[in-house]
Protein backbone atom coordinates (compact mmCIF):
# COMPACT_ATOMS: atom_id res chain seq x y z
CA UNK A 1 0.00 0.00 0.00
CA UNK A 2 1.34 3.20 -1.06
CA UNK A 3 2.38 5.94 1.55
CA UNK A 4 -0.62 8.25 0.37
CA UNK A 5 -3.04 5.70 0.47
CA UNK A 6 -2.38 4.39 3.80
CA UNK A 7 -2.31 8.21 5.15
CA UNK A 8 -5.75 9.12 3.16
CA UNK A 9 -7.20 5.66 4.90
CA UNK A 10 -5.86 6.63 8.53
CA UNK A 11 -7.61 10.05 7.83
CA UNK A 12 -10.79 8.72 6.95
CA UNK A 13 -10.50 6.24 10.39
CA UNK A 14 -10.43 9.32 12.61
CA UNK A 15 -12.80 11.12 10.91
CA UNK A 16 -15.15 8.11 10.45
CA UNK A 17 -14.91 6.60 14.14
CA UNK A 18 -15.56 10.09 15.69
CA UNK A 19 -18.99 10.18 13.83
CA UNK A 20 -19.63 6.80 14.61
CA UNK A 21 -18.43 7.17 18.52
CA UNK A 22 -21.26 10.29 18.15
CA UNK A 23 -24.16 8.17 17.28
CA UNK A 24 -26.45 7.52 19.72
CA UNK A 25 -27.72 3.93 18.96
CA UNK A 26 -31.18 3.83 20.67
CA UNK A 27 -33.06 1.37 18.69
CA UNK A 28 -30.71 0.94 16.16
CA UNK A 29 -29.80 -2.77 16.38
CA UNK A 30 -33.56 -3.59 15.92
CA UNK A 31 -34.12 -1.56 13.16
CA UNK A 32 -31.11 -4.39 11.38
CA UNK A 33 -34.07 -6.67 12.13
CA UNK A 34 -36.45 -4.57 10.07
CA UNK A 35 -34.14 -3.61 6.95
CA UNK A 36 -32.64 -7.04 6.61
CA UNK A 37 -33.67 -8.37 3.22
CA UNK A 38 -35.40 -12.03 2.93
CA UNK A 39 -33.46 -13.05 0.43
CA UNK A 40 -30.47 -13.14 2.73
CA UNK A 41 -32.10 -14.34 5.93
CA UNK A 42 -32.42 -17.32 3.73
CA UNK A 43 -28.87 -17.98 4.09
CA UNK A 44 -27.08 -20.09 6.54
CA UNK A 45 -24.88 -20.37 8.21
CA UNK A 46 -24.22 -17.01 8.87
CA UNK A 47 -21.03 -15.66 10.59
CA UNK A 48 -21.69 -12.29 13.04
CA UNK A 49 -19.30 -10.52 15.22
CA UNK A 50 -19.21 -9.28 18.72
CA UNK A 51 -19.69 -5.50 18.85
CA UNK A 52 -16.40 -3.92 20.42
CA UNK A 53 -16.57 0.02 20.89
CA UNK A 54 -19.35 1.76 19.27
CA UNK A 55 -20.05 -0.93 16.67
CA UNK A 56 -23.12 -1.38 15.84
CA UNK A 57 -24.31 -4.01 17.81
CA UNK A 58 -25.77 -6.98 15.67
CA UNK A 59 -26.32 -9.53 18.16
CA UNK A 60 -30.25 -8.55 18.33
CA UNK A 61 -30.30 -9.64 14.39
CA UNK A 62 -28.16 -12.94 15.41
CA UNK A 63 -30.69 -14.06 17.48
CA UNK A 64 -33.38 -13.22 15.02
CA UNK A 65 -32.22 -15.39 12.11
CA UNK A 66 -31.40 -18.08 14.55
CA UNK A 67 -35.09 -18.09 16.11
CA UNK A 68 -35.58 -18.72 12.15
CA UNK A 69 -33.45 -21.74 11.95
CA UNK A 70 -30.13 -20.23 10.29
CA UNK A 71 -26.46 -21.38 12.29
CA UNK A 72 -25.43 -18.66 13.68
CA UNK A 73 -21.34 -18.71 13.88
CA UNK A 74 -19.17 -16.40 16.32
CA UNK A 75 -15.35 -15.52 14.71
CA UNK A 76 -12.89 -16.53 17.14
CA UNK A 77 -9.07 -15.65 16.90
CA UNK A 78 -6.67 -18.02 18.38
CA UNK A 79 -3.31 -15.17 17.61
CA UNK A 80 -3.49 -11.85 16.65
CA UNK A 81 -2.11 -12.62 13.01
CA UNK A 82 -5.07 -15.02 12.61
CA UNK A 83 -6.90 -16.86 10.56
CA UNK A 84 -10.58 -16.49 12.18
CA UNK A 85 -12.58 -19.46 12.51
CA UNK A 86 -15.86 -19.07 12.87
CA UNK A 87 -17.48 -21.15 15.43
CA UNK A 88 -20.96 -22.17 15.96
CA UNK A 89 -23.22 -20.00 18.73
CA UNK A 90 -26.58 -20.91 19.78
CA UNK A 91 -26.74 -17.69 22.38
CA UNK A 92 -27.04 -19.44 25.64
CA UNK A 93 -23.10 -21.15 25.71
CA UNK A 94 -20.65 -19.02 27.68
CA UNK A 95 -18.40 -17.25 25.62
CA UNK A 96 -14.18 -17.12 26.41
CA UNK A 97 -11.60 -14.13 25.11
CA UNK A 98 -9.74 -14.74 22.05
CA UNK A 99 -6.59 -13.28 21.26
CA UNK A 100 -7.87 -10.06 20.79
CA UNK A 101 -10.26 -10.08 24.05
CA UNK A 102 -12.97 -10.47 22.12
CA UNK A 103 -15.54 -13.03 23.39
CA UNK A 104 -16.21 -15.86 21.48
CA UNK A 105 -16.88 -19.48 21.02
CA UNK A 106 -14.87 -21.81 23.36
CA UNK A 107 -12.23 -23.74 21.20
CA UNK A 108 -14.24 -26.82 21.22
CA UNK A 109 -17.45 -25.21 19.40
CA UNK A 110 -17.84 -26.66 16.22
CA UNK A 111 -16.74 -24.84 13.05
CA UNK A 112 -18.95 -23.91 10.61
CA UNK A 113 -18.41 -22.32 6.90
CA UNK A 114 -20.45 -19.55 6.37
CA UNK A 115 -22.27 -18.66 3.71
CA UNK A 116 -23.31 -14.97 5.23
CA UNK A 117 -21.04 -12.70 6.38
CA UNK A 118 -22.09 -10.18 8.97
CA UNK A 119 -18.95 -7.39 8.61
CA UNK A 120 -18.37 -4.85 11.10
CA UNK A 121 -16.69 -1.34 10.13
CA UNK A 122 -15.30 1.84 10.39
CA UNK A 123 -17.09 3.40 6.90
CA UNK A 124 -18.91 2.10 3.40
CA UNK A 125 -19.73 3.36 0.17
CA UNK A 126 -22.52 2.58 -2.11
CA UNK A 127 -20.05 0.28 -4.42
CA UNK A 128 -19.45 -2.03 -1.09
CA UNK A 129 -15.83 -0.12 -0.61
CA UNK A 130 -15.58 -0.96 3.25
CA UNK A 131 -12.57 0.77 5.89
CA UNK A 132 -12.02 -1.24 8.81
CA UNK A 133 -9.59 -1.05 11.68
CA UNK A 134 -6.53 -1.69 9.57
CA UNK A 135 -5.53 -5.24 10.13
CA UNK A 136 -7.02 -6.83 7.05
CA UNK A 137 -8.10 -9.69 8.60
CA UNK A 138 -11.97 -9.07 7.24
CA UNK A 139 -9.96 -8.37 3.85
CA UNK A 140 -8.85 -12.32 4.10
CA UNK A 141 -12.07 -13.37 5.70
CA UNK A 142 -13.88 -12.41 2.73
CA UNK A 143 -11.47 -13.46 0.02
CA UNK A 144 -11.31 -16.88 1.22
CA UNK A 145 -14.78 -17.52 1.89
CA UNK A 146 -16.18 -15.48 -0.81
CA UNK A 147 -14.57 -18.37 -3.17
CA UNK A 148 -16.86 -20.84 -1.54
CA UNK A 149 -19.90 -18.49 -2.81
CA UNK A 150 -20.00 -16.12 0.77
CA UNK A 151 -21.84 -13.11 0.98
CA UNK A 152 -20.26 -10.17 2.93
CA UNK A 153 -22.83 -8.08 4.40
CA UNK A 154 -21.85 -4.87 6.25
CA UNK A 155 -23.63 -3.66 9.11
CA UNK A 156 -23.24 -0.05 10.00
CA UNK A 157 -24.96 3.44 11.25
CA UNK A 158 -26.34 5.33 8.63
CA UNK A 159 -23.85 7.81 9.60
CA UNK A 160 -21.10 5.73 8.76
CA UNK A 161 -21.26 6.33 5.07
CA UNK A 162 -18.76 8.01 2.65
CA UNK A 163 -19.01 9.27 -0.80
CA UNK A 164 -15.85 7.51 -1.65
CA UNK A 165 -13.69 5.05 0.52
CA UNK A 166 -10.33 4.91 -0.44
CA UNK A 167 -9.36 1.52 -1.36
CA UNK A 168 -6.14 -0.52 -2.19
CA UNK A 169 -6.25 -3.16 -4.47
CA UNK A 170 -6.15 -6.15 -1.29
CA UNK A 171 -9.42 -4.86 -0.12
CA UNK A 172 -12.29 -6.63 -0.21
CA UNK A 173 -16.00 -5.27 -1.25
CA UNK A 174 -19.37 -6.12 0.61
CA UNK A 175 -22.34 -7.35 -1.70
CA UNK A 176 -24.77 -5.23 0.99
CA UNK A 177 -24.60 -2.79 3.75
CA UNK A 178 -27.89 -2.79 5.99
CA UNK A 179 -28.05 0.09 8.35
CA UNK A 180 -30.96 0.98 10.71
CA UNK A 181 -32.36 3.27 7.85
CA UNK A 182 -31.96 0.71 4.76
CA UNK A 183 -30.20 -2.19 2.76
CA UNK A 184 -27.87 -1.28 0.12
CA UNK A 185 -27.15 -3.68 -2.71
CA UNK A 186 -24.00 -3.00 -3.33
CA UNK A 187 -22.37 -2.10 -7.33
CA UNK A 188 -19.33 -2.28 -7.85
CA UNK A 189 -18.57 0.77 -10.40
CA UNK A 190 -21.90 2.64 -9.45
CA UNK A 191 -21.64 6.17 -8.94
CA UNK A 192 -20.72 7.06 -5.39
CA UNK A 193 -22.79 9.23 -3.18
CA UNK A 194 -22.94 10.51 0.45
CA UNK A 195 -20.50 12.38 2.29
CA UNK A 196 -17.08 12.80 0.81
Amino acid sequence: MSAELEAEKADARMLMRAERNAVEPRDAPLKLIDNFPLELARVSPVAGYWPVGSEIDGRPLLAALAKVGNVVALPRMETRQGPARFLAWRGSEALTADAFGVPSPPKGAQEVTPRLILVPLIAFDRAGNRLGQGGGHYDRIISLYRAHGAIAVGIAYAEQEMGAVPTGPHDAHLDWVITPKEAIRCVRGAPLTGRA
